[in-house]
């Protein structure tokens, strides 16, 4: 008997992490849903997840969840790299302390978990890396250095760790959402506004509060049904992308240049 694949999705409590190991359940894998709030997870512990709790910045976590996928099933053939968050605020008022939280989660926690990965999708000759990269990792915002600082860097990282496994028959994929209803939104707000909402860069700010009172983003399920067709495309694209905003800001970003492009976001948070 053919065994079942293995998946694991990382920031499956919620949003489109929740999503994606749902959608995986149904594809007929077993799916390793993990998080910090292991608590949000009981629907998929019902659906037949196998939920455990972890922080993508501890070491320990990390090597015991790639330990306990080894030991239970012995390989991993789908990797979803979707944990992660966005700091905002001035770069100016934004501490270097937030700022390297913000590459350990959004970075380097993902990159340790892939490389643990890497060997067992190696030796098998066969898997699928999946990188949940924005448009913010080809695109920029005011008050969004950090975060898209992380997000361009996963951009370029995924391109070389796609040369690189190649060889072995290991798919390495970016997904691109753009604007999308989930928690990020709220945590965002909350972001830019701790640290930058009554200081110099208040105007701008308010400017984006009032932005995103009126702009609804995307369901989850636009970036689920992309995904679904990166697991199962024997021949995935090396990225792809939707959601709102998403589509028509890489253009303006690729064919327009920087000053126009620096213009159309000024212009919209005025």
């Amino acid at each position: 008997m053919e065994r079942k694949k293995v998946a694991i999705v990382t920031g499956a409590s919620a949003g489109l992490g929740k999503d994606f190991a749902h959608a995986l359940i149904k594809e007929g894998m077993v799916v390793y849903a993990v998080a910090r709030r292991v608590e949000k997870m009981t629907d998929l512990k019902k659906s037949g997840a196998i939920t455990i709790k972890l922080d993508i910045t501890k070491e320990a976590d990390i090597v015991a969840l790639v330990d306990t996928v080894k030991k239970e099933h012995g390989s991993v053939d789908v990797l979803v790299n979707n944990a992660g968050f966005g700091l905002f605020g001035s770069v100016e008022e934004t501490t270097m302390e937030d700022a390297r939280y913000q590459f350990d989660v959004n970075i380097f926690g993902l990159a340790r978990l892939t490389q643990l990965v890497i060997p067992l999708m190696r030796e098998q000759q066969s898997g699928k890396i999946i990188n949940i990269s924005s448009m913010g990792g080809k695109v920029y915002t005011p008050l969004g250095a950090w975060y898209h600082a992380t997000k361009h860097a996963l951009e370029g990282w995924s391109d070389c760790l796609r040369l690189e496994l190649a060889r072995f028959n290991v798919d390495v994929v970016v997904i691109e959402p753009g604007g999308i209803e989930t928690e990020f939104g709220d945590v965002l707000a909350s972001s830019f506004f701790d640290r930058s909402g009554s200081g110099p860069y208040a105007h701008i700010v308010n400017a984006l509060k009032n932005l995103m009172g009126k702009r609804k983003g995307s369901p989850t399920d636009v970036i689920t049904t992309l995904l679904i067709k990166a697991v199962r495309s024997k021949k995935p694209k090396t990225r792809y992308v939707a959601g709102k905003f998403a589509k028509p800001m890489l253009f303006i970003r690729k064919w327009c240049g920087d000053r126009f492009y620096d213009k159309t976001i000024m212009g919209m948070i005025r």
